[in-house]
């Protein structure tokens, strides 16, 4: 059994509301000096720049969770998360034949960037990525199932783009694998108001990172798991067999210089 600090959800610069700092390379190498040992790359409704932590995380020995936010027809935000690029390249084809086709205005939103492994440009996407795709957010906790991979309700404590913003309540059978509260709902210990709205699903914690600092000084989960694998998470969330998530937890930056 392992012990590893992790953040599921962390944005790159191809997200338009993050900050040119936010290079694959950059999270993964920050996430390495700082403790980090597992992070999510979740783009909103957009994949590209996993390859390049992926790369970039053999460098520097940090595990990268292949995912994405995603944005249901009901404005809900959804990570998704898997083992493989493939099953995150399959995951995209359908999410591009649900996007709704306008161009993004990096004058108004911000420029949405993919790099490589070494900071170096690639191309600037065109496609408008925050926005609502046509899949209900049913369909997106299905789908990603059926590709084998998990979904988790983003900081559902928030009143606009969270799961309980747009339809009040979870129900137990949804499908979801745990529910985020984001740092300030941490902050004012909301957990237990949002536990039964949440249909008593696990919690977990991350950054919601657009910047580099609040990456690193954002709240992590310590994770208890044989491997890092989406299976291991599952049972991690669930709490079975010696396997648990306790959220709350920060890095190593954090612990110093955040109290």
């Amino acid at each position: 059994m392992q012990t590893v600090l992790a953040d599921l959800h962390a944005h790159t610069l191809l997200s338009p509301c993050a900050e040119v700092e936010m290079t694959p390379h950059h999270i993964v190498m920050r996430a390495a000096e700082y403790g980090i040992g597992a992070v999510a790359i979740t783009d909103h409704n957009a994949s590209a720049n996993v390859p390049a932590a992926l790369e970039a995380a053999q460098r520097y020995g940090v595990k990268v969770f292949p995912g994405m936010e995603v944005e249901s027809s009901e404005e809900a935000h959804i990570v998704a998360l898997f083992d493989t690029l493939e099953q995150l390249r399959s995951w995209q084809l359908l999410v591009d034949e649900h996007m709704n086709g306008m161009l993004n205005d990096a004058d108004r939103f911000g420029a949405q960037y993919v790099v490589d492994a070494d900071d170096e440009f690639v191309r600037e996407e065109q496609r408008l990525l925050h926005a609502p795709l046509s899949l209900t957010a049913a369909q997106v906790v299905q789908q990603v199932a059926a590709l084998g991979g998990l979904t988790i309700a983003a900081h559902i404590d928030r009143p606009s783009y969270s799961i309980l913003g747009q339809l009040g309540f979870i129900e137990p059978d949804f499908g979801f694998a745990a529910a985020e509260i984001s740092a300030a709902g941490w902050q004012r210990k909301l957990q237990s108001k949002l536990q039964r709205l949440a249909g008593y699903l696990p919690f977990v914690t991350d950054s919601d990172a657009h910047n580099i600092y609040d990456f690193v000084q954002g709240p992590k989960n310590l994770l208890q798991v044989e491997e890092l694998t989406i299976a291991e998470l599952k049972l991690a969330l669930a709490g079975k067999g010696m396997r648990n998530v306790l959220p709350g937890q920060f890095s190593d930056f954090c612990k110093e210089w955040c109290k």
